[in-house]
């Protein structure tokens, strides 16, 4: 897939930020799904990835190990999936 300029410098921040969460336990689920994914990814997913980043570490943790439900202001389908991931 080809990216703009602008994307590519999106990209490269929100894959330092996936893999330097503060939490280890979120570094190796967000950071190994974007880094897996993210060259994939639509300019869309781009904007819905760079949303997700700004959820608490300690929430997305909580959902991730199925403490607490995802709340349906946060819901998406990318954020189901990284979610699922697992390393």
């Amino acid at each position: 897939m080809t990216s703009s300029p602008e994307d590519t410098i999106r990209r490269k921040r929100l894959l330092w930020r996936a893999t330097h969460r503060g939490i280890k336990e979120m570094d190796l689920i967000l950071g190994g799904f974007v880094t897996r994914h993210l060259d994939a990814f639509s300019t869309a997913e781009i904007g819905e990835l760079e949303r997700i980043m700004e959820i608490p570490d300690q929430d997305m943790l909580s959902w991730a190990t199925l403490q607490a439900p995802v709340p349906p202001e946060h819901a998406s389908d990318l954020l189901t999936r990284i979610l699922a991931y697992r390393p």
